[in-house]
């Protein structure tokens, strides 16, 4: 999980994607700490709260996305894993504030050559404090394929991992679109699972996987037919594969939003670009567009952050901040059929 940006990237020409979405450059704004991960964004007492993880998730505070303050640590109060990503949250009616993790574990690989080789897992916690503390509710997803001790990706040997959660409009089910590094190269890619909104507080054994059209694999161990698979697989020293997906919901547009990065064709994950895709119903993957690029180069973990007050790295209106890792350069304009460009202004966005 250790980031990589590539510094030089540019804004490609308008495409298919340009229907859509345009990418315009503004003003940089920045998150206080570093966004190893997707960041998860919610909002409380009528203030806008972020989370962003490097190995230990800190939680920043303000109205004004530049200027989150008030930086602290988040504790596990039943639980001493490390490291984790926190890299979803949702924030219930009753206050209380449910969050899905990334843990690596690194006891897969323990040859000399592929020590620091890891095997991802993803974990709830549920938070009474809006954030300053979790409690862990345990693993919710996890690959069950043998380790690739041999893998040649840099970083992991397998697993589930480096993913988003949303919920969606009917307040049913909660979906997970997440990185499948593990198992046959059929099985590697952008993958997707849910779980009921109803088993939020006691997510043990009731997130299942997407499977050959059905949702019926298990969550824990069970096989996954990817939305998007990868055209090199991960084991590979030049694995060329879509992950790293942040989905919202588009007001504008009236469909959910997936943004991804794609690794090709070198060591370490060159950000090749970062690439977005449509899908008006969540429950059916088959309903997810091809990926377009939108950005040449880049950085790791592209993500959407509404600008507008109770905007959340879930939900955005026209507008929204592109960001990539804790930094956004770029802002996203979203608009319905062929009307023109919406104009931008970062100073109306900062009095939002």
């Amino acid at each position: 999980m250790q980031l990589r940006l590539a510094l030089a990237f540019a804004v490609l020409p308008m495409t298919v994607w340009a229907q859509k979405v345009e990418v315009l450059a503004a003003d940089p704004v920045n998150f206080p700490g570093v966004g190893d991960s997707n960041s998860p964004v919610h909002w409380a007492n009528g203030n806008r709260f972020v989370f962003n993880s490097d190995g230990l998730p800190l939680r920043a505070e303000g109205l004004d996305m530049g200027r989150m303050r008030y930086v602290r640590a988040t504790f596990l109060l039943n639980s001493t894993m490390a490291p984790w990503w926190l890299e979803a949250t949702y924030r219930d009616d009753d206050g209380k504030l449910y969050g899905w993790y990334h843990h690596e574990i690194y006891t897969f690989c323990p040859t000399e050559d592929a020590k620091y080789m890891g095997v991802p897992v993803i974990g709830a916690v549920v938070s009474t404090d809006n954030g300053h503390t979790f409690t862990d509710l345990g693993f919710v997803l996890t690959d069950g394929n043998e380790a690739k001790c041999d893998a040649k990706n840099g970083y992991f040997a397998g697993g589930h991992g480096d993913f988003s959660v949303i919920l969606d409009r009917e307040k049913k089910n909660f979906y997970f679109f997440f990185s499948a590094y593990g198992g046959q190269p059929g099985e590697q890619g952008v993958a997707v699972a849910r779980m009921a909104y109803a088993d939020r507080m006691a997510p043990s054994g009731k997130v299942f996987k997407y499977l050959d059209g059905e949702w019926a694999s298990e969550g824990i161990e069970g096989k996954v037919t990817p939305i998007f698979t990868v055209k090199t697989p991960w084991e590979t020293a030049f694995p060329d594969a879509m992950w790293g997906p942040s989905v919202h919901y588009n007001r504008e547009l009236g469909e959910f939003v997936m943004l991804m990065n794609h690794a090709c064709c070198d060591v370490d994950w060159p950000a090749e670009g970062i690439f977005i895709s449509f899908n008006p119903d969540l429950s059916n993957p088959k309903g997810w567009g091809e990926p377009e690029r939108v950005i040449q180069g880049g950085g790791w973990y592209p993500m959407a952050v509404g600008v507008e007050p109770g905007d959340t790295d879930k939900e955005a209106g026209a507008t929204a901040r592109l960001f990539m890792g804790s930094d956004s350069n770029h802002v996203l304009i979203f608009r319905k059929g062929q009307k023109g460009v919406l104009p931008y202004s970062l100073e109306r966005e900062r009095k939002r």
